[in-house]
């Protein structure tokens, strides 16, 4: 059972004072954007699409990677008391290191136009100049104190296949590491729209923490390292 208070749900903030399971968790967050006949309506008239909701409802409850490289989803990933080493890779200079004051870190694409927080959406986001479709976003979200790990969820094929259901997406692979002692979710969606994301959860200094990385299908397999390793670099603190 999971307690959060202060929600920021398509862009409105909503009190919750009760103590949930993780379905009806999630069942509450992905209400917050009804369907329409063109995709997800939000309270200020504006229509956003099935994946930007996808990602707003994902980062509210908000890969298998091996220093400095990219291990790609296997049945043999490292099970969660291993300790998997951060990605360090600058991947041929398409990598950057990128250090926020606000008390994380990620290798963040070279070159991609940078977006400071904007409210009830992202903390950051880079897109890519040249296809704006491709972009990562990182948002978070306060739980209670005696929140300490992302698995209060629930186990990650769960946390996976709820999300994938509510949103006619197709669960390519839900995966669990542990890193520097923080537990790490990613899942692998194939959206119905014609876009594919990976989403990164994981709980350290009273919040959720959700990283998303989207770009169209029919790129997902030249995106595929670059976002594996973004998400394997991320983490939400400094030392």
């Amino acid at each position: 059972r999971l307690s959060l208070a202060n929600l920021s749900l398509t862009h409105k903030t909503y009190q919750l004072e009760t103590t949930i399971t993780m379905g009806r968790f999630i069942n509450l967050i992905l209400a917050a954007a009804p369907l329409t006949v063109s995709g997800f309506s939000v309270p200020n008239g504006e229509v956003v699409s099935r994946r930007e909701s996808f990602a707003k409802a994902a980062s509210v409850i908000g890969g298998t990677i091996a220093a400095g490289g990219l291990v790609m989803p296997s049945a043999a990933s490292a099970t969660v008391t291993d300790e998997t080493p951060i990605v360090t890779t600058r991947q041929g200079g398409l990598l950057e290191k990128y250090q926020d004051s606000r008390g994380w870190k990620i290798m963040a694409p070279s070159g991609w136009n940078g977006f400071d927080g904007e409210v009830g959406a992202y903390d950051k986001k880079w897109q890519d100049l040249v296809d704006p479709f491709d972009n990562i976003k990182l948002s978070s979200t306060p739980v209670k104190s005696t929140t300490t790990s992302i698995d209060i969820l629930g186990p990650v094929e769960e946390v996976g296949a709820s999300l994938a259901g509510k949103r006619d997406a197709k669960l390519i692979a839900a995966l669990e590491r542990q890193t520097e002692g923080i537990l790490f979710y990613t899942f692998d969606f194939a959206l119905n729209d014609g876009t594919h994301q990976l989403l990164l959860l994981c709980v350290h200094k009273g919040k959720i923490w959700s990283l998303d990385a989207s770009t169209r299908e029919k790129r997902y397999s030249k995106r595929k390292e670059l976002y594996y390793n973004v998400l394997g670099s991320f983490m939400p603190k400094l030392s």
